[in-house]
C-alpha cells in the first residue's frame, strides 16, 4: 500500500485549518481587507514619519490618529447627526412644505416655466403622510446602519494600527513562505501602493475640498455648514450625480420658501464653482501633484481606469468598494505585467 507523500498531508492539513480560519474570521475579514489596503495606501507617509520620528510604534499611532481625524471623526459626525435631525421631523412641518412647494409650482418664475407641469405631477404623486413615514423609516435605518458603521471603522482603525506596525514583518514572512522573488515581490507591492496612494489620497482631498466649498456656501445661507459640507465631501465621491444629490434639494427647499435668488445661487454656485471649476479643473491638478509629491511616482495612473474601479467598486461593494475597488483592479494589472516579465525573460 503506497503512503501519501508528507507535501500532500501538510497542504491536506493547510486546507483543513484555512477553511477553519475563515470561519473564525469571517466577521473580521472586511475590516482586516480595507485596514490592510488603507495602510498600503499611507506606506509613503509611514516611512516618512519613521524617518522623522526613529519609531515605528510612534509613527503608526501618529499615522493611525489621523485616519481616524479626517475620515471616520467625519463620517459618525454626519451619521449621528443626520439621524437625529431626520428622527426630529413630524408631520406638521412637511404639510408645511408641502404647501410652500405647492404654491412655488403654481407660481413659478417665467424663466422656470418649462418646470411647472413636472412640479405639478410630482407633487400631485405626493402624499405628505406616507412621505413623513417613510422618512422616519429611513431615519432608523440610518440608525442602525450608524451603529454597524462605526463598529466596523472602530475595529478598520484598530487593525490599520497592527498593519502599520506589523506590516513590514509580515510583509517579508508572507515573501518567505511563497517564496516570491524579490523582483516579483517589489512589483506587486509597488504597483499596488502606488496606485491605492492615489486613489486615497484624491478621495480624501476631493471630499475635503469640495465639501468645505459647499458648507461655506450653505452655511452664509444659514444652514449647518460642517454637516452638509460633510455630506457633500462623501456625496461627491459618487461620479456624475453625487454633488447633484446635495444641492438640487438645497435648490428645490429654498424655492419652496419663495428665496428664488437663493436657490438660483446654489444651483449656479454649485454648478460652476464646484462641479466645473473644482472637480474638472482643479481635482485634476491636485491628483496629479498627489501622485508625483507625496506618492513619489514618476509613472502615470490612468485616471479614467481608476474612475471606473471606483464606480464598479462602489456598485459592487457599496461604501468600501471605493477602497476595493482600485484594489482589486490593480492587484490583476500587476499580475499581468508580472506574467509579460517572465514570457519576455523565457523568450
Amino acid at each position: 500500500m503506497a503512503q501519501l507523500k508528507p507535501q500532500y498531508i501538510i497542504l491536506t492539513l493547510l486546507a483543513f485549518s484555512l477553511y477553519w480560519m475563515y470561519l473564525l474570521y469571517k466577521p473580521f475579514l472586511l475590516a482586516i481587507m480595507i485596514a490592510s489596503l488603507l495602510a498600503i495606501s499611507t506606506v509613503g507617509v509611514q516611512r516618512r514619519l519613521e524617518e522623522k520620528t526613529s519609531s515605528v510604534l510612534l509613527s503608526a499611532i501618529i499615522s493611525t490618529m489621523a485616519l481616524a481625524l479626517l475620515f471616520f471623526a467625519p463620517l459618525g459626525y454626519f451619521l449621528t447627526a443626520f439621524t437625529l435631525k431626520l428622527s426630529t421631523i413630524d408631520i406638521a412641518s412637511m404639510q408645511h412644505l408641502y404647501v410652500k412647494l405647492n404654491e412655488w409650482a403654481h407660481h413659478l418664475p417665467s424663466y422656470l416655466s418649462f418646470l411647472q407641469p413636472y412640479a405639478q405631477e410630482s407633487l400631485e404623486k405626493l402624499e405628505v403622510n406616507d412621505l413623513t413615514t417613510t422618512i422616519l423609516n429611513l431615519a432608523g435605518q440610518i440608525g442602525k446602519y450608524s451603529a454597524n458603521f462605526l463598529k466596523t471603522a472602530m475595529l478598520i482603525i484598530i487593525f490599520y494600527f497592527f498593519s502599520l506596525y506589523y506590516g513590514k514583518t509580515i510583509f517579508d514572512y508572507l515573501k518567505r513562505v511563497v517564496q516570491l522573488p524579490q523582483q516579483d515581490a517589489t512589483l506587486l507591492s509597488f504597483e499596488l501602493s502606488s496606485m491605492m496612494s492615489v486613489v486615497f489620497y484624491s478621495i480624501l482631498t476631493t471630499a475635503i475640498f469640495e465639501g468645505a466649498l459647499f458648507g461655506i456656501a450653505v452655511a452664509f445661507m444659514g444652514y449647518n455648514g460642517l454637516l452638509f459640507g460633510i455630506l457633500y465631501g462623501f456625496a461627491s465621491l459618487l461620479p456624475v450625480i453625487g454633488g447633484a444629490l446635495m444641492w438640487i434639494p438645497f435648490m428645490v427647499f429654498e424655492l419652496s420658501l419663495g428665496h428664488t435668488g437663493s436657490a438660483v445661487f446654489i444651483a449656479l454656485y454649485s454648478i460652476i464653482v464646484i462641479s466645473i471649476v473644482a472637480d474638472t479643473i482643479i481635482k485634476p491638478i491636485i491628483i496629479k501633484e498627489i501622485n508625483l509629491r507625496i506618492v513619489n511616482s514618476e509613472g502615470q495612473k490612468n485616471e479614467l481606469l481608476i474612475f471606473f474601479a471606483i464606480v464598479a467598486g462602489l456598485g459592487a461593494f457599496g461604501f468600501w468598494g471605493m477602497i476595493l475597488g482600485p484594489a482589486i483592479t490593480a492587484f490583476f494589472l500587476a499580475l499581468l505585467k508580472l506574467i509579460e516579465q517572465h514570457q519576455r525573460l523565457h523568450q
